[in-house]
């Protein structure tokens, strides 16, 4: 799962668009450009001819910290990082490097900001989509509560909705062209169209339709903490790869008892096992209640209850 290619987009504030573009630009020994758009765009250019972005987002809160104190700062300081297209082993020290970097330099984030993981959607078919949906779907309530999703965030990650998901169980599509007016049934406008209101939901699969071939998952709080960014990627790394080698998926939501139970048995299932991933388990269970070792509660629990 870990040779799939993915890209990144971080939004934060804190610190300059100028300022951010800088410091990855001196990190990858790389040449900043400016690309001279709507965006004020930041295009860095590493030695490999990637390019990372740092450009401008509409829709973050800015801010920035003087003398301890988080005040309110100038649309300067809206920024999202945007990577070029990477792939797990050869590029995450790399990534979250930058990330530990634009925090040390001031960068922060708030309720306003993001993180949207895209995945290459080039391996997927009509079954491994349909596959993806039911996944999300059934994990809907767990997930969203593992990963903290602030209410302000909510309208830009809407849960998988439940008619999308019941209608292509119905149908069975059979076409990509067949799943594909399913997904954007109910909605009126330009399909091609950027900013589709069908794009705004936990799984957008409008960038998948549209040409650009990517599955994007957008139900991601913002961090400038190298290892949450890090567990964020190895989450959408794992469901994709979940979609793509299981034969079929539900959508019915597994009944819960112990939450941090249910995700830490479920990320083994993905394949998230080991010392190497145990930092991931931490951050993706450290929200839910529960006790992650015993299903029913702790091993003295189990035992009373077994004697009785």
């Amino acid at each position: 799962m870990f040779k799939e290619k993915f890209g990144i987009e971080i939004e934060f504030t804190g610190i300059t668009r100028n300022k951010a573009a800088k410091l990855v630009a001196e990190y990858l020994n790389g040449t900043v450009s400016d690309a001279r758009d709507y965006y004020d765009t930041k295009v860095i250019t590493a030695p490999d001819g990637r390019k990372w972005k740092v450009m401008y987002d509409g829709s973050l809160r800015c801010q920035t910290k003087r003398n301890g104190e988080i005040i309110s700062a100038s649309r300067d300081y809206s920024c999202e990082l945007v990577s070029p297209i990477l792939t797990y082993d050869e590029d995450i020290n790399t990534l979250q490097e930058l990330v530990r970097i634009l925090r040390k330099a001031g960068g922060l984030t708030n309720s306003s900001c993001g993180i949207h993981v895209h995945l290459n959607g080039e391996d997927h078919d009509v079954r491994s989509i349909r596959n993806f949906i039911n996944i999300v779907a059934s994990k809907n309530d767990l997930l969203y509560k593992a990963l903290e999703i602030k209410q302000e965030r909510m309208r830009f990650c809407k849960k998988m909705d439940e008619h999308l998901v019941n209608t292509i169980n119905k149908k069975h599509p059979k076409t990509m062209s067949q799943l594909a007016d399913i997904w954007y049934e109910g909605y009126y406008g330009n399909r091609n169209t950027h900013y589709h209101d069908s794009r705004y939901h936990f799984l957008n699969l409008h960038s998948f339709f549209t040409g650009n071939h990517t599955v994007e998952l957008r139900g991601f709080n913002s961090e400038l903490h190298a290892g949450k960014v890090r567990s964020y990627i190895v989450l959408a790394l794992a469901l994709n790869h979940q979609a793509l080698t299981q034969k079929c998926a539900s959508s019915k939501k597994p009944q819960v008892e112990n939450e941090k139970f249910a995700m830490r048995t479920y990320l083994n299932r993905l394949g998230l096992i080991g010392d190497e991933f145990k930092n991931c388990r931490e951050h993706l269970i450290h929200a839910l209640d529960g006790c992650s070792a015993w299903r029913f509660g702790s091993r003295e629990a189990t035992q009373i209850g077994g004697a009785r």
